[in-house]
């Protein structure tokens, strides 16, 4: 090349290369079944598909083929977690079509088991983004401090886990004086522990660099999302059930509404070890101030006859709010039962978040939402064209093949 020559520049021509990352459908972040296909370029996430559809039951059905009193069974198989919540929910439900209030001292028990369901739930969630993390020994020690209140939800409704404890009416069992004692000594041994878990978390350096930043959701992002629970209220939207409806005896249990404006995944585990410590306090209020009376009801005086109706009934589970339409066109068998669960709202609207992370972060922000899959797993395919029976077979619906 002489002297003076000039050299053109030249550019490579760079074409972009998408991975795609199956994150799941077995175990993707905890041991059920949801598949999230991540692409990535690189190590960042650039778009994530969520597919459901390998736990899907027929819940529903189920419930409109059997009576009103045996789906109480039924719905408090939906999630094995939140039981009570979802028979509670649905129990009102019969409660309003029957026109029948249950006594203040069967209400006080329906919140107290509630109140202990959440408090469990969230330790699981919390053991279980610990192991994620790769504290297993964390892990660990959240999950033998959550068996006591396991225990003290087998001494109040007689389970540890699928308790059947609501009934039309009232309760199944009433607690006495000796299981009241019982549940305090439980409650004093849990509560230190939870402040040192929710300490551990806060101050953790790791923990914090693992969460910190991670998945933020605006304000704006929960509510054009439908995003609910723990999940909203950690981005400072105060949006609570509890205090919303009123329900049972929420209205006379003093408790208070934790909102954080972290927006983040620790934002999210954090606000719930203070729900859990919330939970805890609600839960030693109805042990002290329980009202006298007769909380089971002579379930053989129940009307096995439905009057026609359609009602709507809404809870605070520990994901969000859960929701039940019941209708009836009389008789002993509901016309239609309509479960909608928060987990459903938080999965499927949450695919956004993940953008902008690295494929790393997708089992940390999944487990800051607690999916629970088995609850959102209904569907109900009808096609008005064809008039025969049709057989559309798992796998059909999972392949979008409806």
């Amino acid at each position: 090349m002489a002297d003076g020559d000039t050299v053109e520049a030249t550019k490579a021509l760079e074409i972009p290369m998408l991975l795609e990352v199956p994150v799941g459908p077995q175990h993707p972040a905890l041991h059920e079944p949801i598949l999230l296909k991540v692409y990535a370029s690189g190590e960042e996430v650039v778009r994530v598909e969520i597919n459901t559809g390998y736990n899907h039951r027929g819940i529903e059905k189920l419930a409109e083929k059997n009576t009103f009193y045996k789906d109480i069974f039924i719905v408090g198989r939906v999630c094995g977690i939140c039981n009570t919540v979802h028979a509670n929910c649905y129990v009102r439900a019969l409660e309003h079509l029957l026109g029948k209030e249950p006594p203040a001292r069967a209400k006080y028990l329906r919140v107290l088991a509630m109140e202990l369901e959440r408090l469990h739930s969230h330790m699981l969630i919390e053991a279980v983004m610990a192991e994620i993390l790769g504290f297993d020994t964390l892990f660990m020690h959240i999950m033998k401090d959550r068996e006591l209140i396991m225990k003290a939800k087998e001494i109040l409704t007689g389970a540890r886990v699928l308790a059947d404890y609501q009934m039309v009416g009232g309760v199944r069992r009433d607690l006495s004086s000796e299981k009241i004692e019982r549940l305090n000594k439980i409650l004093d041994l849990v509560e230190p522990r939870l402040k040192y878990y929710m300490k551990l978390f806060e101050e953790d350096v790791t923990i914090r660099k693992r969460l910190e930043g991670v998945g933020s959701l605006t304000p704006y992002d929960i509510t054009s999302h439908g995003l609910l629970g723990p999940i909203a209220r950690a981005s400072g939207v105060s949006t609570d059930v509890r205090l919303h409806d009123m329900y049972e005896v929420y209205s006379e249990v003093p408790y208070r509404i934790v909102v954080m404006d972290g927006k983040d995944t620790l934002a999210r585990m954090m606000l719930r070890w203070e729900e859990a410590i919330v939970s805890l306090e609600i839960s030693r209020y109805i042990l002290k101030n329980l009202p006298e009376g007769n909380a089971v009801p002579d379930e053989k005086r129940l009307p096995r006859v439905f009057p026609e109706g359609e009602v709507y009934t809404a809870v605070e589970a520990p994901r969000g709010e859960l929701t039940y339409y019941v209708m009836s066109k009389g008789g002993t068998m509901p016309y239609r039962v309509k479960i909608r669960t928060p987990s459903f709202n938080n999965i499927i609207n949450s695919g956004f978040s993940y953008i902008g992370h690295t494929i790393a972060d997708v089992p940390v922000i999944l487990v800051s939402y607690d999916p629970c899959i088995s609850c959102m797993e209904r569907i109900t395919v009808v096609d008005f064209r064809r008039k025969e029976r049709k057989k559309l077979l798992l796998k059909d619906v999972v392949r979008g093949r409806v």
